[in-house]
């Protein structure tokens, strides 16, 4: 998502973005779509009651064991 949608998003639900759920920056889905610790990206799932179902995640360094 661009830096303006980022902004829009956190405005829109009045949230930080550590407010937003994680995602790892080792997830194959993020790393398919180039995706890079600090980016926020929207999910878009088919869904039988929605319709349509839009979720966000901000992407995160996993953390060493």
């Amino acid at each position: 998502m661009s830096e303006e949608e980022v902004a829009e998003l956190l405005a829109m639900y009045r949230i930080s973005l550590e407010q937003l759920p994680k995602i790892y920056h080792d997830d194959p889905a993020v790393q398919a779509i180039g995706g890079d610790v600090g980016d926020v990206i929207r999910i878009i799932r088919d869904s039988r009651t929605a319709g349509r179902a839009e979720a966000y995640r901000l992407v995160v360094k996993r953390p060493k064991k």
